[in-house]
């Protein structure tokens, strides 16, 4: 977006890109609908060598990761409310409860929301969940999924992390409006104190916990998203001329060739179809 409304000019000199993020592929296609996105940009986030890893793997382990490192938290036995049932949020999800938490899962999609249930979590509506949760962590990509609203029921001493992007999740120019004051309880941590004497605490300043306050994804993760950036530039490169303007899909032999290839390195090698069973796949009768 900042290409096309800052120097029109190099736009031409452009013969594509790659988007890994969700939220960068959730604007282009925005930008594709209106016709605005003047050349092709693969939706590297939409691989599934990309979100099934990066995304639930490599961003639940390091967020959940990073919180334990900023607090010293001890997490079993605690109400850890994750907002959100992406591929983001059901990373951080997993590895909470594996963390011995109690997981509590906030979601407007009915259908993500029952598949956070069939998982064996607890899910319920985030108004009832502030009330209950000592851990707070945003991953939905969207803006204020924690306000004024939910700051006024959750309990003396709440945590709140940012797990999905930027440092809009929730409200924290709010948060700043309405406390009496602030101070770095800790490092990466601000304590907000409220009229009525809670305090609530933020991590990393809103912004994404993970990256702002840790390391980010482990490198056996990485290596995965990079590789599907790379075979996806060098994909344009090759085939510029097939791709009309607007996000297009990653190519299935992409992930393929990536999912091989890190099989190989782990000195896996996958199971081979016999001629008999492929024919039967392919077959009606």
């Amino acid at each position: 977006g900042r290409l096309i409304d800052s120097h029109p000019d190099l736009v031409g000199n452009v013969i594509g890109a790659s988007e890994e993020t969700t939220t960068g592929v959730m604007k282009l296609k925005a930008m594709t609908n209106e016709g605005v996105l003047p050349f092709p940009v693969l939706a590297a986030n939409d691989a599934k060598m990309k979100h099934l890893f990066d995304n639930r793997y490599g961003t639940g382990i390091s967020s959940i990761a990073a919180i334990l490192s900023n607090t010293n938290l001890f997490l079993s036995g605690k109400a850890v409310v994750v907002m959100g049932f992406g591929w983001v949020s059901r990373g951080l999800a997993k590895y909470a409860d594996g963390m011995g938490a109690r997981v509590i899962v906030c979601e407007p999609d009915p259908v993500k929301l029952l598949e956070a249930y069939s998982e064996g979590y607890q899910v319920m509506n985030s108004l009832e969940a502030a009330e209950v949760g000592d851990v707070f962590v945003t991953g939905t990509g969207n803006i204020k999924v924690l306000g004024l609203e939910h700051f006024g029921r959750m309990k003396d001493g709440a945590l709140l992390a940012n797990a999905g992007h930027y440092d809009h999740e929730f409200d924290l120019a709010g948060l700043q409006e309405v406390s009496v004051g602030s101070r770095e309880v800790r490092r990466n941590v601000t304590e907000y104190e409220l009229a009525d004497g809670r305090r609530l605490h933020v991590l990393a300043r809103g912004r994404l916990v993970n990256i702002a306050a840790a390391d980010g994804h482990p490198v056996e993760i990485m290596d995965l998203t990079f590789a599907v950036q790379a075979l996806a530039a060098h994909h344009l490169a090759s085939h510029a001329k097939d791709f009309g303007p607007g996000i297009q899909t990653i190519p299935a032999d992409i992930d393929d060739l990536v999912a091989r290839h890190k099989l190989a390195s782990l000195g896996v090698e996958p199971e081979t179809l016999t001629e008999e069973q492929i024919r039967y796949q392919q077959s009606w009768r």
